[in-house]
């Protein structure tokens, strides 16, 4: 509210001058930096966060239709179910193997890969495109890798779901609060009519000292969650023993998420 004022104010006075509406324009262009956290003593830190998805584990260890991982992030983040494909909000979803790495497959993949589901989230990429297209810098990186979603600055523009080569972003066309059908969480708040919202890397959480909801609820251990410039990370670990692959690599986007198959 505080920044409309502002803006207000600005136009108003540009236009008393009688600048040309090209100058109101960039005057209404220019948006402050990105909003600033206090850290938390107690919460985990990181260089840049990163996450492994082992989806061998994930397949062969889980209990068959596991969406535990699922369930456990929207549940945490009050992720409204709208119940069509359309409006669908998805945080973090299944995904087939042509459809989470188009380009990439061969056509003699194992059908274990071909026909089975892939997890898919927000990948935090360290060259985000989304972030660069924002006119409000409302979607922003974080020091720590961690591309954020400020509800409060979204314009509902959907430049960064045009922006986004991954599909990660889910724009909400009515009220989501009729549509949460998981038990409110008190703790992270709701969103409004004409936001985007995605995945946030659970930075509550970290902030808390606590791991994301889907790594914790992960039975089969299928998820691998550190910093990516610790050697000694559980994240670095999973990554040096196995090979894996990311989505898009030629976008240049560096995804900070890594398939392990």
């Amino acid at each position: 509210m505080e920044t409309g004022r502002r803006n207000f104010l600005k136009i108003g006075g540009i236009c008393a001058l009688g600048l040309g509406s090209l100058r109101v324009v960039n005057a209404l262009g220019k948006t402050e930096t990105p909003p600033k956290f206090m850290a938390n003593l107690q919460g985990l830190s990181a260089k840049r966060w990163a996450m492994a998805i082992d989806m061998k584990k994930c397949w062969e260890k889980g209990p068959p239709g596991c969406t535990d991982c699922v369930l456990a992030c929207h549940s945490t983040h009050n992720v409204p179910d709208i119940g069509t494909q359309k409006e669908e909000i998805k945080w973090i979803w299944e995904e087939k193997y042509e459809n989470a790495f188009p380009g990439q497959q061969s056509g003699m993949e194992p059908e274990a890969i071909r026909e089975k589901p892939f997890m898919v989230l927000c990948n935090h990429c360290k060259n985000a495109p989304c972030t660069r297209v924002c006119p409000t810098q409302a979607t922003f990186k974080r020091a720590d890798g961690i591309t954020m979603m400020d509800f409060h600055r979204c314009i509902g523009c959907r430049y960064c779901m045009a922006g986004c080569p991954f599909g990660a972003r889910s724009f909400n066309f009515r009220d989501p609060r009729p549509y949460i059908k998981t038990e409110l969480n008190p703790t992270f708040p709701t969103r409004d009519r004409g936001v985007v919202e995605k995945c946030n890397f659970c930075e509550e959480r970290l902030g808390a000292g606590k791991m994301p909801a889907c790594v914790e609820a992960c039975k089969c251990k299928a998820l691998s969650f550190g910093d990516l410039e610790d050697p000694g990370s559980e994240v670095r670990k999973a990554l040096g023993s196995q090979y894996s692959i990311r989505r898009k690599p030629e976008l240049g986007t560096e995804p900070g998420v890594y398939y392990i198959i």
